[in-house]
């Protein structure tokens, strides 16, 4: 009878000989928890500071409405009273939209940084995991050599 060979311990032996290194890994997961923080900060801060500008907004458009919702003497004054405040809205819009440009654009400068910083240090993880895993691999390999060669 033929009898079926076992290649579980060449299994375990080559896995063996291949160690893999999770401080990459855990060094990888770090790099992006920090990023992920870091991005989650920007866009927080992003809100805040629209929610602020939309509230001032708001606010500033009720103090307008209730100068016009008062009674005037002479109808030419709710003429009067309307142009103003759609004088005023139009001014509003103006001054709110720029603010929230400024929010815009300073949250797309930090992006872009982010995003530069990113790239540099995820560049700089892959080649010295990669110098790492070379080494690893050299060592094994020599190692395999020299006990072939026995």
């Amino acid at each position: 009878m033929t009898k079926t060979t076992d290649f579980t311990k060449v299994f375990q032996d080559m896995v063996a000989a291949f160690p893999v290194d999770t401080t990459a890994f855990q060094n990888s997961f770090k790099t992006q928890a920090a990023f992920g923080e870091k991005f989650s900060k920007v866009a927080l801060e992003a809100a805040e500071k629209s929610t602020e500008i939309s509230s001032k907004w708001v606010k500033d458009t009720i103090v307008k409405l209730g100068d016009i919702s008062k009674a005037k003497a002479d109808p030419a004054d709710y003429t009067k009273a309307m142009t103003d405040f759609a004088s005023a809205a139009a001014e509003m819009a103006s001054e709110h939209m720029a603010a929230f440009a400024e929010v815009a654009k300073k949250v797309q400068m930090e992006t872009v940084e982010l995003m530069l910083a990113a790239g540099k240090e995820v560049s700089e993880d892959a080649t010295a995991a990669v110098k790492k895993a070379t080494n690893d691999v050299t060592t094994v390999a020599k190692k395999a050599a020299a006990t072939a060669a026995k």
